[in-house]
């Protein structure tokens, strides 16, 4: 039996046997006009999901949400990680700041879920970023993303847990760049500051991690003698630090009342020893959360951000 006529072209042959009827009806104008927007349909059109499942942890599903630029691609894209203290937050509040210059830059994002205290311990979070960037590699051609340029980016909570994965990489769990919000990097030393020097944080905010599981406990201590802090040790980031790891950009308000800013900085400082790359966004008087850096003169992290992202991808 002969071939249907366009049969071989598949979609664009369907696509092409509907324009058909309109090809003696239009002026040559508006065919091209009507082909070009065919053509970037077919590229690829702005898609954004909600509640996508990236895995499943301890019986529950683990779920994104994303957003791809309109285009063919392929695009850097971003892997962003909320925070709320281990035990509060959700991939749709605490990173909302994020979702508008990352896609205005023609950047990709997944926002993620992970699993919470009192529930959940330290290291079920890490796992789970680990699965998320293992599935957005997979899942690289269906969303239009360059599997080479996947960054980390995290805020508070979600900023140790990128800290986390930028140095204990993996072949798989690799990825290009890691942009830390005033995340903790030494948690031991947070922790001995916490407890004496209590004016200096939030410790009605610090308090109720804490009631729910999350603080030195998320981590497995119960006090901060030799053997929790040993536990902080190993769990904290600046002390994994090594030649040849992801770079990294920290973001910190040198107001912060729960996480000291000067945890970014020695962050910094020791990447710089190893020879890794390390560079430090201040916000002047900025207290701890981006929604709070409302001033005009404290705006200057987004476009610093994306211009620190570019340059970063742009030499891979």
């Amino acid at each position: 039996m002969a071939a249907r006529p366009g049969a071989a072209f598949g979609e664009a042959g369907a696509f092409f046997r509907v324009l058909q009827p309109l090809i003696q009806s239009v002026s040559m104008y508006r065919l091209i006009a009507v082909l070009a927007l065919a053509a970037a349909g077919m590229a690829g059109a702005t898609l954004d999901q909600k509640d996508v499942e990236y895995g499943r942890a301890g019986g529950k599903a683990l779920l994104l949400d994303l957003h791809v630029p309109d285009g063919a691609g392929p695009f850097p894209a971003a892997i962003l990680v909320h925070g709320g203290g281990f035990d509060e937050g959700s991939k749709s509040t605490n990173v909302r700041p994020l979702f508008e210059p990352l896609a205005n830059a023609g950047f990709a994002w997944f926002s993620i879920d992970y699993r919470l205290a009192p529930e959940f311990k330290f290291p079920s979070a890490n796992d789970d970023l680990n699965t998320s960037i293992r599935w957005v590699k997979a899942h690289a051609a269906e969303y239009r993303i360059d599997p080479a340029k996947v960054v980390l980016i995290g805020e508070s909570a979600g900023g140790f847990l990128v800290n986390y994965a930028g140095t204990h990489e993996t072949p798989e769990t690799r990825v290009a760049a890691v942009v830390d919000f005033y995340g903790p990097v030494d948690y031991g030393k947070l922790s001995l500051e916490r407890r004496d020097h209590p004016e200096r944080f939030n410790m009605t905010s610090l308090n109720r991690h804490a009631a729910n599981g999350a603080g030195i406990h998320y981590f497995g201590a119960d006090q901060l003698d030799e053997a929790g802090l040993a536990k902080m040790h190993a769990a904290s980031p600046i002390f994994a630090v090594h030649r040849g790891m992801p770079p990294f950009l920290c973001i910190h308000g040198n107001k912060d009342d729960q996480v000291a800013y000067r945890q970014s900085p020695e962050m910094c400082d020791a990447m710089h020893r190893v020879g890794a790359v390390c560079d430090l966004i201040t916000i002047e008087g900025g207290g701890h959360g981006m929604g709070g850096w409302r001033a005009p003169e404290m705006q200057h992290w987004k476009p610093e951000m994306i211009a620190w992202l570019e340059k970063t991808l742009a030499a891979r």
